[in-house]
């Protein structure tokens, strides 16, 4: 017999496989047990589309489902939106039980698809599996919570903390693992955040490329303060997949950027932080930054960073004058370093992925550096 962990854990993958195409909305997953037999299973595929538990009874078929035990990785929702309520659903369908991996922080359902439940007499449980359906939804976490995007930042280095050799050479740090890895990280992401000198240097597309071939092409935002692109850079091709945007000071003008975004000055450049609002009022809930050194400097000190993606791949570049992920002035002692929490590692074929979330500094700590 399987236990709830066993049948969360199978919901929580089929949550996963939304990632990229749900945004605004949380990945969820559903499972429906009945004598230990899964009569049917969903996610909520895209947004707009049915939510999970409409999807999982629909795949139940003509089997009974009355009695039957629902594992849902996210509270059911009570609000009509594109969709009606699947706490409606879930009334009418009278299940014995139903599990449920985490509350919705969402204002208009915390809690209260909960109580409906419970108010029906149906055997409601809740914290199954509750600490990696919040990691799996962080970013949605967040956007409800505080309105302000997610951001995650990306780099690749060696193991002695290099990004780039003495002349600015860097393809490949990684293995094509690695690579991969970073366009899922981009798939499931809304914006890619660069700084115009990875654009006029490395002159990247920041495309998503999956092996499956169905990759969501993000958002590109480039920070520019000082007049430094040229609108023969790949990512302003008239072909080019997916908006550009350039976030620049008041200064600047281009005609080659699908948007000017116009921002006051802050650290490196861009006031990042008046950024984040800016994308946050175009309803922009994650961004993944995977610009060069100075670009990550300004983004830490600037204190935006959620977490943190670094690849270390098994080489030495070696020298002083060889480029390091995070530039700027950086800590003048212990005691100012950015710490990080939740710190976890993954072999991605060669190369070692480092994910940790960024502990955030008090107004006092800040001030202070």
């Amino acid at each position: 017999m399987q236990s709830d962990y066993s049948y969360m854990t199978r919901a929580l993958k089929l949550a996963a496989q939304g990632a990229g195409q749900t945004s605004p909305n949380p990945m969820v997953g559903c499972v429906i047990v009945k004598d230990d037999i899964i009569l049917g299973e969903g996610l909520h595929e895209r947004v707009g589309g049915a939510h999970a538990e409409v999807n999982a009874y629909r795949s139940c078929g003509v089997a009974d489902t009355e009695g039957a035990t629902v594992y849902v990785t996210l509270e059911p929702c009570t609000h009509t939106g594109r969709t009606p309520p699947c706490v409606d659903l879930l009334l009418e369908r009278r299940p014995g039980r139903v599990v449920i991996a985490m509350e919705d922080p969402n204002t208009r359902v915390n809690g209260i698809g909960i109580a409906r439940l419970r108010d029906a007499g149906i055997r409601t449980d809740v914290g199954i599996c509750e600490t990696a359906a919040r990691r799996l939804n962080e970013i949605y976490i967040k956007h409800v919570r505080s309105g302000i995007p997610w951001v995650t930042a990306k780099c690749a280095m060696t193991l002695d903390g290099k990004i780039a050799t003495r002349s600015g050479h860097s393809k490949w740090i990684t293995g094509e693992k690695a690579r991969e890895y970073t366009h899922r990280l981009r798939h499931s992401h809304d914006v890619i955040l660069v700084g115009s000198r990875t654009i006029m240097v490395d002159n990247p597309r920041l495309t998503t490329r999956l092996p499956e071939g169905k990759g969501r092409h993000p958002i590109k935002v480039i920070l520019d303060a000082g007049d430094y692109l040229s609108a023969d850079r790949r990512v302003f091709a008239k072909d080019r997949e997916s908006p550009t945007w350039i976030a620049t000071t008041a200064g600047n003008r281009y005609d080659f950027a699908d948007e000017i975004i116009v921002l006051p000055p802050g650290s490196g450049g861009v006031d990042l932080r008046a950024l984040l609002a800016a994308l946050a009022e175009r309803g922009i809930q994650s961004v993944l930054i995977e610009g060069g050194g100075a670009t990550l400097a300004s983004a830490f000190s600037s204190d935006i960073v959620d977490k943190v993606c670094f690849f270390c791949a098994p080489k030495i570049i070696g020298g002083r004058e060889a480029i390091t992920p995070v530039e700027g002035v950086g800590c003048e002692r212990m005691e100012e370093a950015i710490l990080l929490d939740n710190l976890h590692s993954l072999q991605v074929g060669k190369d070692i992925l480092m994910e940790a979330l960024v502990k955030k500094r008090t107004a006092h700590e800040m001030e202070s550096n």
